[in-house]
């Protein structure tokens, strides 16, 4: 069922409020205007600037004297005409209790007279009678057949004006539309024209450049990262146990498995002392599967307003099952859910938001991979640990001696240095109770020192900058050895 066959079922049942949240407030009157006339009921559009007025035919049948808010919602308590009534940015009149009492009793005059209103906003936010009252729907974003119905109404229009072509192989088309997921047809339509209007012009070469576009667009939103990751599984050091895990699933997303009877991986858990590579295997699942990444920081979620903070974290799930399949990394999940498990000073919005991930996290079907990290699991509520959430909950510990050799292994050879010339097992011994960013930091810092010296970088420079370093296990030394003792009975080693 889509979003039309929805708002049918809604208005058919008579419901005397419903409220849409959306930044196309076109598309929003087009697919109501639509749903009315499929079931033979007229449609009537107020804004502060037209009053009310019937949507078609556009521009006539206008209520004269509608335009104040007052005197509009005045007219819907006198009139018993059977029809929809759209209401534009009527949110950001309901300032005073006047306005307030009267929207109240329209809607409890509808409940009687099987009438509804539908308020159109960016924002919806009602008062607690109003908003108990009022059923949300949701306009889903474009598909894969109307974003390429999208792509093919935006070349015609484009190719009114300039000779515009388009030149691509049915496989990249399809990895274009892949691309353009989880963005709004206005969104969609932009990063089209914005790629065609470049050179007139459709191509391979596009593809990046709308996959940019999208990156930019879902950033704005701040909600969510979109991230391409840049490195591979093998890539990170250690963690053998969890590597083998992964590539154990590597191919249960597709339809072979689903046919095998294999259910989709719901996601892993992993607890970690600070620096030991659980945001970096992320980064690898996602590339090793060639699933787009998506970053939620859920400390960004919490918002001053009542109900916006449920509502991003709302927003930011509906996106990720627009994109899917996708990996969802939730990074240091703890910053957000972590005083669900204890009394809460928030008015209890803690506990609403963790209520709110918890059943997403049950009941969602769409091909989702959840990485979760957290460095204090503790602070977390046991029901998120409970089989069902995680398919496995994994402790990333300090790396060990080959483990350690891996690491300097592969930072050495991003930085373009052959590891063969240096001695691994004196830097392994020498970074003993180091994670692998001290690793990390330990091999810049021996190439600043080097560059300052006019020289290569070379074992013994790294051992001395290993030397100068006190790492986590000795400044956090018994932080570490608590969270070690709490995940051997409790966690899956990761290596």
């Amino acid at each position: 069922m889509d979003s039309l066959d929805d708002l049918k079922l809604l208005l058919r049942s008579r419901h005397p409020l419903i409220t849409i949240e959306t930044v196309e407030e076109q598309r929003a009157e087009a697919l109501i205007a639509r749903a009315c006339r499929d079931i033979g009921i007229p449609l009537m559009v107020w804004t502060v600037t037209g009053g009310l007025r019937r949507a078609e035919p556009p521009g006539r049948s206008q209520i004269a004297g509608t335009e104040k808010l007052p005197a509009a919602l005045g007219h819907l308590l006198e009139t018993d005409y059977a029809a929809v009534y759209l209401f534009k940015d009527l949110p950001a009149h309901l300032t005073d209790a006047v306005n307030q009492r009267s929207l109240r009793e329209v809607v409890q005059q509808f409940s009687r007279t099987h009438q509804t209103i539908v308020l159109v906003a960016e924002q919806v936010n009602l008062s607690g009678a109003d908003e108990r009252q009022a059923v949300p729907f949701t306009i889903r974003l474009p598909d894969d057949t109307q974003i390429k119905r999208i792509i093919k109404e935006t070349y015609n229009e484009l190719g009114k004006l300039s000779a515009v072509t388009i030149d691509l192989k049915r496989s990249e088309f399809d990895v274009l539309v892949r691309n353009l997921r989880g963005l709004t047809a206005d969104e969609v339509r932009r990063a089209i024209s914005r790629a065609m209007l470049n050179d007139d012009r459709l191509d391979a070469d596009d593809l990046r450049e709308t996959l940019r576009v999208k990156q930019e667009m879902i950033r704005e939103q701040g909600l969510l990262e979109y991230i391409v990751p840049d490195l591979q599984l093998d890539e990170v050091g250690g963690l053998g146990r969890l590597k083998s895990w992964l590539k154990q699933r590597a191919r249960a997303f597709t339809k072979e498995a689903a046919a095998f009877g294999l259910p989709t991986p719901r996601g892993m858990l992993l607890l970690g002392v600070q620096g030991c590579g659980k945001s970096l295997t992320a980064k690898a699942v996602a590339a090793a599967w060639r699933m787009p990444l998506l970053r939620l920081d859920p400390g960004s979620l919490y918002d001053k307003y009542v109900g916006e903070s449920e509502r991003h974290l709302r927003r930011s799930l509906t996106m990720a099952e627009t994109l899917a399949p996708v990996v969802l990394w939730i990074d240091e999940i703890e910053k957000g859910f972590a005083s669900a498990a204890t009394q809460s000073t928030d008015g209890g919005l803690s506990q609403r938001m963790f209520g709110t991930l918890l059943s997403w996290m049950q009941e969602h079907d769409t091909p989702i991979f959840i990485v979760a990290t957290s460095n204090n699991i503790q602070a977390l509520p046991p029901e998120l640990l409970r089989k069902g959430r995680f398919d496995e909950i994994f402790f990333v510990d300090l790396p060990d001696a080959e483990a350690r050799k891996a690491i300097f292994r592969a930072h050495l050879t991003r930085r373009k240095r052959d590891p063969a010339d240096f001695d691994l097992d004196i830097l392994a011994e020498a970074a003993d109770g180091f994670s692998g960013a001290e690793i990390e930091q330990a091999v810049v810092a021996g190439l600043y020192t080097a560059f300052a010296d006019k020289r290569d970088i070379d074992t013994e420079t790294l051992v001395t900058e290993l030397g100068v370093t006190r790492p986590l296990s000795v400044t956090m030394a018994e932080r570490i050895t608590e969270l070690r003792a709490w995940a051997k009975e409790r966690c899956v080693p990761a290596d």
